[in-house]
């Protein structure tokens, strides 16, 4: 499946069910992916409710409590393991607005075996071409 397709946020979603609950991990996030394939910017927003996904859609969400920017070169390495999300944040190639403390709570998930174990998974089942 294709990254960033309704079909992989849809598959990401359908993995992150089996996440330990982490109460307060719970934000709405918008992602704005840019460089794209093709040239312009793929938009998600995904909403997390105690430290798991339980929707992500394609577009904008006017709900979101905040939105993470990064290139589309970026979010492929950072889900392959090449480029841990604190260090892209650290470096700039993240950015983030909005509710800082909501999207803070969410960054310590990414630490996790089993988020780990999950983006490993995913990227077996995943063409990022």
């Amino acid at each position: 499946m294709k990254y960033a397709s309704q079909e992989w946020l849809t598959r990401q979603t359908e993995l992150q069910q089996s996440f330990e609950l982490r109460a307060g991990a719970t934000a709405r996030v918008q992602y704005r992916l840019t460089d794209a394939p093709g040239g312009g910017e793929i938009r998600y927003y995904a909403d997390v409710r105690d430290g798991r996904v339980v929707e992500q859609q394609l577009g904008d969400d006017p709900a979101a409590d905040g939105t993470m920017k990064s290139s589309f070169a970026d979010s492929v390495a950072m889900l392959r393991g090449e480029l841990a999300p604190t260090t892209a944040f650290m470096e700039g190639r993240i950015k983030l607005s909005g509710d800082m403390a909501k999207l803070g709570k969410l960054m310590p998930i990414t630490q996790t075996a089993e988020y780990k174990k999950h983006f490993t998974q995913l990227c077996e089942e995943t063409d990022f071409s």
